[in-house]
């Protein structure tokens, strides 16, 4: 393993080892402040805050959350303020620019002392960007492979970013059509994953069958509203009110994506799809899921 040391960063070169830290990738619009959910009064299962309360297992634990994916960071902050003031969260801040050229240092000291760093929604492309290949980026990637019980969660824009791979554009069309969607680097928390977030709410099936298709060794994860996946080694649980949807193009026998002409429809025999919900949990290795601890009475 190569290890390479700058301003009290280690960052790992080939490290494949199986991360202590955890993730929370969280679907958008989860119960909160300022919003209402859908499956509040036709889920019995729902519980008030239930995913926002998995930040932290202290409420004295560091929470700090940047919310440079928004074009509103001031009233992102004051609805997740407000909303962690009900939790009963007591030590958190808010980061509104990920600028290197001006705040790299404070918030490297800020984010090393941290339990938890959330990304609130917005734009992924932002994130993205501004992150890249950044001191920030590798401080994050070094405490999530080696501190137990640091996490990293993110809402929507949030969550999008976590893989190595990220829809940035897509349509939401009738068919997937050839040259339709556009992909960036993400943060590499993900090397099997591409995630998609307000899955079932805005329609976004074809759009992330189409990046599995075009990344078949991978699974897609399309996250509900008010749902998200925890992960914590290579076991994942579904959390929240509403629905996970898994696709995978490992078994797929036949399809057009690689050689369709532009303007034409892609198609596919074998896509496979499989349905979490609460407490639901798969094993990412293998894309089986172990099973689901729910009272069905």
């Amino acid at each position: 393993m190569l290890l390479i040391k700058y301003n009290n960063i280690i960052k790992k070169k080939d490290c494949f080892m199986t991360p202590r830290g955890k993730l929370l990738i969280i679907g958008g619009n989860e119960d909160r402040a300022d919003n209402k959910v859908e499956m509040k009064e036709s889920n019995r299962d729902f519980s008030p805050n239930e995913i926002l309360k998995l930040l932290a297992e202290s409420k004295d634990d560091r929470i700090e959350v940047i919310t440079a994916a928004s074009s509103e960071p001031e009233s992102m902050r004051d609805t997740y303020q407000k909303t962690f003031a009900e939790i009963g969260y007591t030590n958190f801040g808010f980061l509104h620019t990920i600028d290197e050229s001006t705040t790299k240092d404070h918030y490297l000291e800020r984010l090393s002392k941290a339990k938890t760093v959330f990304f609130t929604g917005g734009d992924q492309n932002r994130i993205c960007k501004y992150l890249g290949n950044s001191d920030i980026r590798h401080l994050l990637k070094e405490k999530y492979q080696n501190e137990k019980g640091f996490l990293i969660a993110g809402t929507s824009a949030g969550a999008m970013c976590m893989p190595e791979i990220v829809i940035c554009e897509a349509e939401n069309g009738e068919a997937m059509v050839e040259n339709d969607i556009d992909f960036t680097s993400g943060l590499g928390l993900l090397n099997d994953l591409i995630v998609d977030t307000h899955f079932v709410h805005r329609g976004r099936f074809g759009r992330l069958a189409h990046a599995i298709l075009l990344h078949q060794q991978i699974h897609g994860v399309g996250l509900g509203e008010d749902t998200a996946l925890l992960i914590d080694e290579n076991k994942a649980v579904c959390k929240g009110s509403g629905m996970i949807v898994m696709i995978s193009a490992k078994n797929v026998s036949q399809t057009n994506v690689k050689t369709v002409k532009k303007g034409v429809a892609v198609y596919a025999e074998n896509l496979t799809v499989h349905i979490l919900t609460e407490n639901c949990s798969v094993d990412l290795n293998t894309g089986k899921i172990q099973g689901c601890n729910q009272n069905t009475h």
